[in-house]
């Protein structure tokens, strides 16, 4: 669950370039495309993450927005052993000023699992796709009660963004970065504003 005392201020990060990187999980986990029936653990997955108040109405956003266009395989689950899916991470597009851009939408891996490298596997096994088929520069929507998302971002070589935006954000890079500061410890957020790009 996120610590929702922290405040929601839109923030973008983009890149431009990805050097392709090995992507490593702990035995007994793998990530896969999309099944049918996968959405309804994407749905309880943010549903308990708190990005939803309901099954439901996670249910009815996931199929309005991404069963109509899977774009080839690039809805990825994170599976244990078992099967049961733990994780999630989208490689997609939204609009900008018109034309289309690459953009990673709703990573996630269950709470009980994360500092595992999970979410780190998902990135990469999307960053991936988006490099075997020649797209980019890859934009990312987020905000600072994800600041731990935000880091492994950076670590892929994401940027903030000062000023760009793209499917209809407002990017309140300022006050998102004011919030950052209070939260992160002073290398790191030193590095994310370094690093920012106009």
């Amino acid at each position: 669950m996120y610590d929702k005392t922290i405040p929601f201020y839109d923030l973008i990060l983009r890149c431009d370039g990805y050097a392709e990187q090995p992507v490593r999980l702990p035995r007994g986990f793998s990530i896969v495309p999309y099944r049918p029936g996968f959405e309804a653990d994407w749905a309880r997955m943010e549903r308990e993450a708190g990005d939803f108040d309901s099954e439901d109405e996670a249910l009815r956003y996931f199929a309005g927005r991404y069963l109509d266009r899977d774009r080839d395989g690039d809805i990825l689950f994170l599976l244990e052993e078992t099967g049961r899916a733990v994780g999630s991470c989208i490689a997609w597009e939204d609009g900008r000023n018109g034309t289309n851009v690459h953009s990673l939408h709703w990573l996630i891996v269950e709470e009980a699992l994360q500092g595992r490298k999970l979410g780190r596997a998902l990135c990469l096994t999307a960053m991936d796709l988006f490099r075997r088929k020649g797209e980019g520069p890859v934009y990312i929507h987020t905000q600072p009660w994800s600041w731990k998302a935000i880091l492994l971002y950076a670590s892929l070589g994401f940027r903030v963004q000062r000023s760009d935006s793209f499917g209809g954000y407002v990017n309140r890079y300022e006050d998102a970065m004011r919030t950052l500061k209070r939260i992160l410890p002073e290398q790191q957020f030193r590095m994310l504003e370094e690093n920012a790009e106009n």
